[in-house]
C-alpha cells in the first residue's frame, strides 16, 4: 500500500472552542485513489481538509495534536512553496480563490507559475494544456469576476492544476452549480483520476460520489465513523444515522430484495441496478424457453 498521506492521532481544537473539531483521527490515503469525504454540516470535513493541506495550525491557529505525514515526511517540515506544488486546494467558493491580481482568465491561471519563476514558454504550454482540460480556453480574455459560478469554478480548478500537483483537495466544488455545470466539473475530476492524481473530495451529492469515488470516509462530530471501499460504505445501513443519505439505487435495491428479488446487496448505482434487473429478466426468459411465437 503506497500511503502518500498518513494522519496519526489527529485531534484539533479551534481557538476559544471548548470541544475538539477533530478527534483522534487515523487515516491513510493511498496514491492515485479518489476519496470522497462525507458527513453532515459541522462534522469536520473542511477542518480535516485544512489539516491535511497544512492550513491548520499555521493559518487558523488553535491546538493540533498528532501529525500528518506527506510521503513519509512530517507536513510541518515542508515549506509553503513545496506544499503548493505537491497539494492543490480548490475552495468551495471560487470567488474566494480567484486572486483579483490579474485582469483576464489567462493571466489568473498563469499567476501561480509566474510567482514560482517558471519560464514564459513553459507557462504558455501549461496554461494552454490545462485550459483545454478544463474547457476554459474560450474564457482567456474575460475578467474572472464577470464569469458565471460554474465558469469561475473551472478557472479556480485550472489555476490549481496548472501547478501540476499530484494531490488534489477539493471542497464541495458543485455546491453552487446547476446539474449541467456539476457534470462538467466532475468530468474534469474524473479525467484527473484517470491521470493518477490522488483526490480528496468533499461533496454532498451522493449519486455523483457513488459514480466516481473509489473509497469513502464518513465524519460525524469530528470522528471517522466509516471508512472503506465505496460499495461497502455507501450500502451500510448506519450511514443515515451519521447524517449521510444513501444513494437512490441502494434504497431501491433494499425494497426489491424485501420483495424477493435476487439483487446484489452491494448494488450502488442505477447503472449497476439496471444491469442486475436485465440479468434477472434474461434468466426468466431462458427458464421459459425461447420458442418462436
Amino acid at each position: 500500500m503506497d500511503g502518500v498521506i498518513r494522519l496519526e492521532n489527529i485531534t484539533y481544537t479551534y481557538p476559544l472552542a471548548s470541544e475538539p473539531a477533530l478527534k483522534n483521527i487515523n487515516l491513510t490515503l493511498e496514491r492515485g485513489k479518489f476519496y470522497a469525504l462525507l458527513g453532515a454540516n459541522g462534522s469536520g470535513k473542511t477542518t480535516l481538509c485544512n489539516v491535511i493541506r497544512g492550513f491548520i495550525p499555521g493559518f487558523f491557529q488553535g491546538e493540533l495534536e498528532g501529525r500528518v505525514l506527506l510521503e513519509g515526511k512530517d507536513l510541518q517540515d515542508y515549506s509553503d512553496g513545496e506544499l503548493a506544488l505537491k497539494m492543490g486546494y480548490v475552495f468551495q467558493n471560487p470567488f474566494n480563490q480567484i486572486t483579483g491580481a490579474r485582469d483576464t482568465v489567462y493571466e489568473e491561471i498563469a499567476f501561480g507559475l509566474e510567482n514560482f519563476g517558471v519560464a514564459p514558454e513553459e507557462i504558455r504550454r501549461r496554461v494552454d494544456r490545462v485550459s483545454e482540460l478544463t474547457n476554459t480556453t474560450f474564457l482567456h480574455e474575460k475578467n474572472p469576476f464577470e464569469l458565471s459560478g460554474g465558469q469561475q469554478q473551472r478557472v479556480a480548478l485550472a489555476a490549481v492544476l496548472v501547478l501540476e500537483p499530484d494531490i488534489l483537495i477539493i471542497d464541495e466544488p458543485t455546491s453552487q452549480l446547476d446539474p449541467q455545470e456539476t457534470e462538467r466539473v466532475f468530468s474534469i475530476i474524473d479525467q484527473l483520476k484517470k491521470m493518477g492524481k490522488t483526490i480528496l473530495l468533499v461533496e454532498h451529492k451522493i449519486e455523483i460520489v457513488a459514480q466516481y469515488a473509489d473509497d469513502v470516509i464518513v465524519l460525524d462530530e469530528g470522528n471517522v465513523v466509516l471508512s472503506g471501499e465505496k460499495h461497502t460504505v455507501l450500502t451500510e445501513p448506519a450511514l443515515v444515522r451519521h447524517g449521510v443519505e444513501q444513494p437512490g439505487a441502494v434504497r431501491l435495491t433494499a425494497r426489491l430484495r424485501a420483495e424477493g428479488y435476487s439483487i446484489d446487496p452491494g448494488t450502488l448505482t442505477l447503472e449497476e441496478l439496471e444491469s442486475q434487473l436485465n440479468r434477472l429478466l434474461h434468466a426468466k426468459e431462458d427458464s421459459h424457453g425461447n420458442d418462436p411465437v
